[in-house]
């Protein structure tokens, strides 16, 4: 018997994984992948070191304007197979993405195939065990699989975004599942994200941003070439960034930062040069209407030779460090959902 009072109806049913799972399917709780069957043991134990939590009201999510407490952070997680060591971790998450200027109302039933992704800085990195290195926007790695699945089912489950009923993203994303990785702090040769961000490097923090996917570039060794790369492939014709405004990512892999860092790139001169070279005319885009939600500050007048810029400051271009250090030259862009702004929350 647990020891703990619970807020949520407790279902009588086997735990069967082969039951729950298909229960699951047909309540709509799940995300298509197995989910562990989240017992009043296996949530109390996520609960550990939490007083009463299942009132406590982290942050209320959309569609739904839901109410998401503790409690149903732990049982996603236990879905979703987290560790109780994660939710820590998982409440700030929470925190972040229901800042309103990260607008997870429009995030949550857009067209568009945007994802949450979770950047984790600080100490909390090396203790949960989130990679960081080779292949962490990949499979392999429990911390990252799973805070990033918890996320996604909390969004299902306490938000209401079922794919096809409130969240009407047209083809979805892989990221979609889960996308959470670490900043490769130890090989940056720049400050890490949260510490830009205004936070102390002892900190550990989470940062959340809207992305609509992710493509790779196979990148050279000279750094304006390298900056030229970038900045055309962050800058493609369609992206929300440009209709936006937004706030794009670029993940470089250590080799290349360090490459751009000798070539005298601190973050500020690479995020100006990004800003300047993705600039594309207007006669490029389907039809100035594109850039509507842009009327404010960029005007009526849009000729065809007006050079639109992917974000509205150089420093709205988001860089983080990751992957692994050996010889290979790839290097990640994301773009943005575009009506998103990243928010950073401390892991406390």
């Amino acid at each position: 018997m647990s020891a703990l009072t619970f807020l949520s109806e407790v279902i009588e049913l086997s735990d069967d994984l082969e039951i729950f799972n298909d229960y699951a399917m047909a309540q709509g709780w799940s995300d298509g992948l197995p989910l562990i069957p989240p017992t009043e043991t296996r949530v109390e134990r996520m609960l550990q070191g939490y007083e009463r939590t299942s009132a406590s009201v982290v942050a209320h999510l959309p569609v739904k304007d839901a109410p998401c407490s503790i409690e149903k952070i732990a049982i996603n997680a236990v879905m979703a197979g987290c560790k109780p060591s994660y939710m820590p971790l998982l409440i700030a998450t929470v925190q972040a993405v229901a800042d309103p200027a990260f607008n997870l109302t429009g995030i949550q039933a857009t067209t568009n195939p945007v994802a949450p992704m979770i950047i984790v800085n600080g100490p909390v990195r090396q203790q949960l065990e989130i990679n960081c290195g080779y292949g962490c926007f990949g499979p392999g790695w429990q911390a990252n699989a799973t805070i990033g699945r918890a996320l996604r089912l909390l969004l299902i489950n306490v938000g209401g975004a079922i794919p096809g009923v409130q969240d009407m993203s047209v083809m979805g994303q892989p990221s979609k599942y889960t996308l959470c990785v670490g900043e490769h702090e130890e090989a940056s040769p720049w400050e890490p994200l949260h510490v830009e961000r205004g936070l102390q490097p002892t900190q550990s923090a989470v940062t959340v941003v809207g992305v609509s996917g992710c493509f790779n570039i196979l990148g050279t060794r000279r750094a304006a070439a390298m900056v030229r790369e970038i900045a055309r492939a962050l800058g493609h014709v369609g992206s929300n960034d440009y209709r936006f405004a937004g706030q794009p990512l670029c993940a470089l892999n250590p080799n290349h930062a360090e490459y751009l860092a000798n070539g005298g790139y601190d973050k500020a001169r690479l995020k100006q040069a990004l800003y300047e070279l993705a600039k594309r005319p207007v006669r490029e885009f389907s039809s100035p209407n594109f850039f509507e939600p842009r009327k404010r500050e960029l005007g009526e007048d849009l000729p065809d030779d007006r050079l639109i810029s992917l974000t509205e400051h150089p420093e709205d271009v988001l860089i983080m460090v990751a992957g692994g250090s050996g010889a290979g030259g790839h290097n990640l862009c994301l773009p943005s959902f575009g009506n998103t702004r990243a928010v950073t929350v401390v892991v406390s």
